[in-house]
């Protein structure tokens, strides 16, 4: 039986679907010594901000999950977004409405830095500030024109810090200057989070294929704290060798069993 954790004022949820398309059953995925949803689990757990839980559409993720000591609870298999996922997740595990900030950790990052994900939550120090995010400059000349990195145009509101005007797939903004590779992790308000799922896809949304500009596009403010690196997101099976052999390097620290 899993060991449960109370709930803190912070959750964060790890959404996992088993059938994702370019790889198959890949939050079950072995990498050093453990199924891959496991080690994002730790990452978050490392990161020590609050209740780390995976939601899922599967048993057999939320069995891995609790063999490994963690916690995890079931949604619908019919959900479009991970921001739905998760809303439906914290309704379950929370019905009561104690945590009040809710980060969305990707199932498919198990590199992410714990530091990563306690940075993500220094914007929402700002009561004006609905969702917070990361982003790291971009250091490869090729991820400059990538249309699969995301990039944030933002401007300076603090040292470390940017206020998200935009999101796109293309080479923005141009001229002199860095650019911002957007990393997909959200820390929302509760309340930012139920707006969201209300809302529905919006123009520039379906254009770019970005879920983060309809919380624009509706009004509601993003702000992304800057980080030293971008983790590597596992979605082919040349992803997943690489992602082995980074956290084999690390594996006495990221493996070793509760």
């Amino acid at each position: 039986m899993a060991r449960l954790q109370p709930i803190s004022d912070i959750v964060v949820l790890v959404p996992a679907r088993l059938n994702a398309t370019r790889l198959p059953g890949k939050p079950l995925a072995d990498i050093a010594g453990l199924p891959m949803i496991v080690q994002v689990i730790r990452r978050a757990e490392e990161a020590g901000v609050g209740s780390v839980w995976a939601a899922t559409d599967a048993p057999e993720v939320v069995g891995a999950v609790e063999a490994a000591g963690g916690q995890a609870v079931m949604t619908h298999a019919d959900h479009q977004s991970g921001s739905d996922r998760i809303f439906e997740a914290l309704l379950k595990i929370d019905p009561e409405g104690r945590a009040k900030i809710v980060i969305n950790v990707q199932g498919d990052l198990p590199t992410i830095e714990p530091k990563s994900i306690r940075a993500a939550l220094v914007p929402l120090a700002d009561p004006a500030v609905d969702i917070a995010t990361i982003a790291a400059i971009i250091t490869e000349k090729s991820e400059r024109i990538d249309p699969n990195v995301v990039k944030l145009v933002g401007t300076e509101v603090a040292p470390g810090r940017l206020r998200a005007l935009y999101f796109t797939r293309a080479t923005a903004p141009t001229g002199e200057g860095p650019l911002y590779h957007h990393i997909g992790l959200y820390a929302y308000r509760r309340a930012a989070l139920e707006q969201f799922v209300k809302l529905r896809p919006s123009p520039l949304e379906k254009r770019e294929r970005l879920e983060q500009l309809r919380a624009l596009e509706a009004g509601m403010r993003i702000d992304a704290a800057i980080v030293d690196g971008v983790p590597l997101g596992v979605d082919t099976p040349a992803d997943l060798e690489k992602t082995r052999a980074i956290l084999q390097a690390r594996r006495p620290a990221a493996g070793n069993p509760r």
